[in-house]
Parts: structure tokens; C-alpha cells; sequence
């Protein structure tokens, strides 16, 4: 098999979906030294930027999701997608990949559609529990599933299903031995608890909310509160880094020490976050954002909460969150449980394996 390869992955929106894709192109690259990578992505989105950042080149695609109400964008999304599939039909007939990739985002759709129309291997990575449309309906004409969560064959034809997990940032395979270093990275203080707040990339409007309603609650509590508010709401928040005890942060750079100085970690359930925190093995309350396509944060969840990994509290219970938390805060064997459980669920190698998948395709004959 040719060494020189041409990649082709498709994969934006969110972090979620980003991450993982750079993930799987890195491991790539080292197996591929002479590889050639291109990714395509939705103009104006996230992928643009932190692409390029990575080292990678990326070209945009005129597309966006469809609106649960009636929207212009929704009366144009059938444009953009002709505008997509056009757009990535020429892509591919001049890049000439060897193998196509979807991480999930709106360009994947259009991107993988158009590699299956010409015969070209393609792989999709679904990192949630339950999968989006654009997915279950790219499934059908995949070389190959990975996937993080039992039971998917619900969606996804059985044969072409393989568990492996999702990408995770490989720093995070060693923050136990980091805890010293954290600690004096965010100059916290040694003899309190810390309590990390992560809710996306983004942000999430009802964790912020919850934060500074227990602001005072938190003191009480005699913890120190490492709050990121995501970058739509550090405007609003960023006042508080004056109150004691209480850092707030557009963005977490360094997540491998956060991670590592957190005691307790309150969290959305995105998949990418779900899959870190399972290999972080911390206590962690998952507060899942209701206002994603098929709920699908709170099945992410809840796949974790009944395995007794973690505490779930729903954005319509969160009246009860001062309660909850104080009882997890004072009992240290529940503590211990959730960590040693979450741990079990972990997939470390994830990356590996997915690259694996990835050179099986490229050694059959088309």
C-alpha cells in the first residue's frame, strides 16, 4: 500500500466534533508521515479557525442544520445543501482521497454523501449514545461505524459497527501525577476542594445561571469554585474573578490541569466531554443540555448515571442542585464509588483503534 496518502475528514460545529477529528488525523499522520490532509468544514463555524490552528488545511462548505421552527435559514437550507453537495463533489474530484472521515457537523453530511457517490471508503465516527439523522442516514452507505456506546446496532447496520470509543486528548491519560503542578498553575488553595464547571466550549446558559445563584452557597461550603463560562458569556461573568475563592474563565487552555485540580466536576454531557471525564475518573454531577438534536446529552448521561458513574441532575430538577451537591461534597465513599465506576467505562486507546479501523479500509480493494 502507498504511503503517501490523501485523507479527507469532515467534522465541525463543536468542539465535540473538531477535536476528535484532529485527534484521528494526528494518528494518522504518525503511522502516514507523508500523508496529505484536508478538511472540510461549515463556513463561519469553529472549525475554520481551530483547524487551521492544529495544522491542517480546511475548506468551507455553504451549510447549516435545519431549525426546529420555521427560519429564512431553513428556507435556504435546501440551496446550501445543493450549494454543499456541489461544492464537495468538486472538492473530492481534486483532492482524489484515499479515505473519507466524518466526525459529525453539518459539513460531514454533504462531504461523506458525495465520497460514498464516487466510491470512496468512508468512515463515520459517532460519539454520542444516541445518533443524529445526518448519521443513521450516512450509515447506510459507511465502509465502517465507530462508535463509543453499546447498543447502537438500533441505528447502524450490526456488521459495520466497531466500539472504540472517542478521541480524547492524551494528556489526560496522566493527570493523576499532575495534581502539585495544578494546583499551582490556578493558585488554588491547597486545603479546600475544588469544583470545576465546564459547560462546552461555548458555554451553557443554565449552568452559568446556577453558578452565580449559589455563589454564596459555595462559600458556605468552604470550596473554590474553577468556573469556565464559555466564551458567549464571559462578558457576563468575568465580575465575579473579584469574589474570593471563585476564578472565572472564557476558555480552559490547560483542560489536563483542570481536570487534575478538581475534586468534584460539574459538567454538560457532551460526547467528547463524557469520554474525558470517564477517563478523569473524578466525582461528576452532569447537568445535560435538553436543547440538543434527540436529547441526546441527557442519553449520554444517563448511560453513565445507571451504571452508577455518575450523578445526573435534569435542567427542570435544578432547584434541588444545593441539596444534591452538599451531599456529595460530604460523603467521601460515594465519592469514591462514582470515580472507581466511571473509570470502568473509560476507552483510553480510542484513537488507536479508530486508525486501525481506518487502515483496514485503506488495505481493501475497492
Amino acid at each position: 500500500m502507498k504511503q503517501s496518502i490523501n485523507v479527507l475528514i469532515s467534522g465541525g460545529g463543536t468542539g465535540g466534533h473538531i477535536y476528535p477529528a484532529i485527534a484521528i488525523a494526528n494518528e494518522i499522520k504518525v503511522r502516514y508521515p507523508d500523508a496529505n490532509f484536508l478538511f472540510v468544514g461549515a463556513k463561519d463555524k469553529m472549525e475554520m479557525e481551530k483547524v487551521p490552528r492544529a495544522g491542517y488545511k480546511i475548506k468551507g462548505l455553504w451549510i447549516s442544520g435545519i431549525q426546529r421552527k420555521l427560519t429564512a435559514d431553513n428556507l435556504s437550507f435546501p440551496f446550501k445543501l445543493m450549494s454543499s453537495l456541489w461544492n464537495a463533489s468538486k472538492i473530492i474530484k481534486s483532492f482524489k482521497p484515499d479515505i473519507a472521515i466524518g466526525t459529525g457537523g453539518f459539513a460531514s453530511g454533504p462531504t461523506l454523501i458525495m465520497a460514498n457517490r464516487k466510491r470512496i471508503p468512508t468512515l463515520i465516527q459517532e460519539q454520542n449514545s444516541y445518533p443524529g439523522i445526518t448519521n443513521k442516514l450516512l450509515s447506510k452507505k459507511a465502509s465502517k461505524i465507530c462508535v463509543a456506546y453499546d447498543n447502537l446496532e438500533r441505528f447502524f447496520p450490526r456488521e459495520k459497527i466497531r466500539k472504540t470509543g472517542n478521541p480524547v486528548r492524551q494528556d489526560l491519560l496522566s493527570i493523576h501525577s499532575k495534581t502539585a503542578e495544578a494546583k499551582s498553575f490556578f493558585k488554588l488553595d491547597l486545603n479546600k476542594k475544588t469544583v470545576l464547571v465546564i459547560g462546552g466550549s461555548l458555554g451553557a446558559r443554565k449552568v452559568n445561571q446556577l453558578i452565580e445563584k449559589n455563589l454564596e452557597f459555595f462559600k458556605n461550603q468552604e470550596v473554590q469554585v474553577l468556573w469556565q463560562c464559555g466564551k458567549f458569556y464571559i462578558d457576563d461573568y468575568k465580575k465575579y474573578n473579584n469574589v474570593e475563592n471563585i476564578q472565572v474563565h472564557q476558555f480552559l487552555n490547560r483542560m489536563d490541569l483542570a481536570y487534575a485540580a478538581a475534586d468534584v466536576i460539574i459538567s454538560r454531557a457532551g460526547a467528547s466531554s463524557v469520554s474525558e471525564l470517564c477517563i478523569v475518573g473524578k466525582p461528576v454531577l452532569f447537568i445535560p443540555s435538553p436543547n440538543v438534536a434527540e436529547d441526546h446529552q441527557t442519553k449520554n448521561a444517563k448511560s453513565i448515571a445507571d451504571k452508577h458513574g455518575a450523578l445526573l441532575l435534569k435542567e427542570s430538577e435544578l432547584d434541588t442542585f444545593p441539596v444534591v451537591f452538599e451531599t456529595l461534597l460530604k460523603d467521601e465513599g460515594k465519592q469514591q464509588s462514582l470515580s472507581e465506576n466511571i473509570k470502568e467505562l473509560a476507552l483510553p486507546s480510542a484513537t488507536k483503534d479508530i486508525v486501525d479501523e481506518v487502515e483496514k479500509l485503506l488495505k481493501t480493494p475497492t
